[in-house]
């Protein structure tokens, strides 16, 4: 991706100063501060899919720079639950909307029992507060009950209508990617989790083939291309979008593709590419996460 834009050389310098093997102390801060945290991970199909967990600040901490304590479990019918074991690949987001802060690492779980689990880092890098909508989050419920039985919708390849709706107002999705060859020993063959954000409508939603296609542009960043690089080799990918006002959660997982150039990127104002998403599957869960967030703010 860094060698199609002309920027690969000078990124290999740079790129060895901003993503390291080990958190900064300003990351591991941010990290502690949180009361939720994205995950990304893969299924037995290596699929990915992108997930929430929610806690009390202090839920996810850091006793020394090269790991991360997640004290948390998955939510009721969460992917997570059954993705998440000893040697998996993850990918893991920190993010504080309020603030516009974020930051991201992948690495591999080294420890995991009951509602607990670590992670060893293998890459850590932070991200600009670009295209995050700021609003705040307040609990409504005890985070513990996230695992209690809930609403469930399994949504196919052509999702309903509801889904379409949600997706259609969203100013923010997460998505997850990995690398053809992920496995939990190599950080650059990991599991990625990142944000993207825009004005509500910002993800377009056309049906081609019985099939919800989801396209979504890409707009100029950090130019390490963490997530495009990963669905260049795998196409595959898992979106998450929250419903901030009433808790619920949508998760899909389906194949991708980047659409470089044409009338279609041009039609969308500041994109530099497009990526192109066909859902295979999903799940719609019901007051998924025990928090609301209030409107965005501008920033």
């Amino acid at each position: 991706m860094q060698e199609r834009m002309g920027m690969r050389g000078r990124l290999e310098q740079t790129g060895r100063k901003v993503i390291r093997s080990f958190m900064p102390e300003q990351h591991r801060e941010l990290f502690r501060k949180l009361p939720f945290l994205l995950v990304g991970s893969l299924d037995a199909e290596r699929r990915p899919w992108a997930s929430i967990l929610v806690g009390q600040p202090g839920f996810v901490s850091s006793p020394d720079p090269g790991t991360l304590v997640v004290s948390a479990r998955p939510g009721f019918a969460d992917a997570l639950g059954q993705n998440l074991v000893l040697g998996a690949p993850l990918g893991l987001l920190g993010i504080q909307l309020e603030t516009r802060r974020r930051n991201r690492m992948n690495g591999t779980v080294v420890e995991f029992g009951e509602g607990r689990f670590a992670v060893r880092v293998g890459q850590s890098f932070g991200n600009c507060p670009r295209y995050i909508q700021a609003r705040e989050p307040v609990f409504v419920a005890e985070p513990s009950r996230v695992t209690e039985p809930r609403p469930v919708r399994e949504e196919g390849p052509l999702l309903s209508g509801a889904s379409v709706r949600l997706i259609e107002c969203a100013d923010t999705f997460f998505i997850a990617s990995a690398s053809p060859a992920a496995r939990g020993d190599d950080p650059v063959e990991g599991v990625d989790v990142s944000h993207r954000g825009g004005r509500p409508g910002f993800v377009r939603v056309t049906e081609e083939g019985g099939r919800t296609v989801l396209t979504a542009p890409d707009f100029s960043g950090n130019l390490y291309f963490n997530t495009l690089g990963n669905l260049a080799l795998h196409p595959r990918a898992g979106l998450l979008f929250v419903d901030f006002s009433s808790g619920g959660l949508l998760s899909l997982t389906g194949e991708s593709e980047i659409v470089w150039e044409g009338p279609e990127v041009e039609a969308f104002t500041g994109a530099e590419r497009l990526v192109r998403f066909r859902v295979t599957e999903g799940m719609w869960i019901e007051n998924g996460v025990p928090l609301r967030w209030s409107a965005p703010q501008p920033g």
